[in-house]
């Protein structure tokens, strides 16, 4: 009487599973939609920030971070300056938080190169 408990268990644990896959998979899968750094939450795009900061480190081109921070639709000084803002809120590394001041400062001084016709 116990080894039929256990089978049936087992039994319906497998075809549990395999109906939960076969929804998964067939009936319903995951759509996977392309989307811009825009639409990210504002903690999100902070981190986004820091990663271009981390590369304008490596590279010193004010005219690519600010390319990559356009992205998110706003001004690049400005969306320098709520990361700063939203890392310290967030308790972001002193190392990080230097990162971000770095290219904040970068940027108040940068100038937008004229359009290539």
């Amino acid at each position: 009487m116990r080894s039929h408990r256990v089978f049936f268990f087992l039994l319906s644990i497998l075809v549990g599973a395999g109906l939960g896959l076969y929804y998964g998979w067939v009936v319903n899968p995951a759509r996977f939609v392309e989307t811009t750094p825009d639409t990210l939450r504002s903690d999100y795009q902070t981190d986004y920030v820091l990663m271009v900061a981390e590369v304008f480190q490596a590279e010193q081109d004010t005219q690519a971070a600010a390319r990559r921070l356009a992205l998110l639709g706003d001004s690049p000084v400005r969306l320098a300056q709520q990361a700063i803002v939203t890392g310290q809120e967030l308790g972001y590394a002193h190392a990080d938080m230097e990162l971000l001041a770095g290219l904040a400062q970068a940027l108040q001084f940068w100038i937008p190169a004229p359009e290539q016709p």
